[in-house]
């Protein structure tokens, strides 16, 4: 059976991000092999090199070649396109929107930041001095 990509043409930038995901935490999880590997393989096996080595490499050719069917599976695919074309129907603020917008969320936070802060010490020293707690 040969390997044939699905729909070849569509979906490219979805599909490559998605793949450079899946192969970002296929290397943390080999990563994290490798260090139990060389943590915990004992000292004097013959060749335990080898197995630090190779099973993390084993490990991500077989992420890899999941990560690879699941994007040429018609469902996933078909999910993907279907993601890049409404990506490409988003009208995307600017630059000067963007930072304004920012600003203003920025601006909001701070201020209850502070309201919330003066309340809390509004209502602190009511209950020390009137209702003599604390």
């Amino acid at each position: 059976m040969a390997l044939q990509i699905y729909k070849p043409g569509q979906g490219r930038y979805v599909r490559l991000g998605t793949a450079g995901v899946g192969g970002l935490v296929a290397l943390g999880i080999c990563y994290y092999v490798w260090t139990l590997l060389a943590r915990y393989l004992p000292e004097d096996l013959a060749y335990g090199i080898y197995v630090e080595y190779a099973a993390p490499a084993v490990l991500f050719a077989a992420f890899a070649l999941v990560v690879a069917r699941y994007l040429n599976m018609a469902k996933a695919a078909d999910f993907l396109i279907a993601t890049e074309s409404e990506m490409k129907k988003v009208s995307w603020s600017s630059k000067a929107e963007l930072i304004g917008s920012t600003m203003v969320v920025i601006v909001t936070v701070v201020l209850l930041a502070v309201f919330i802060y003066v309340a809390d010490n509004v209502v602190l020293i009511t209950m020390q001095r009137v209702l003599h707690v604390w």
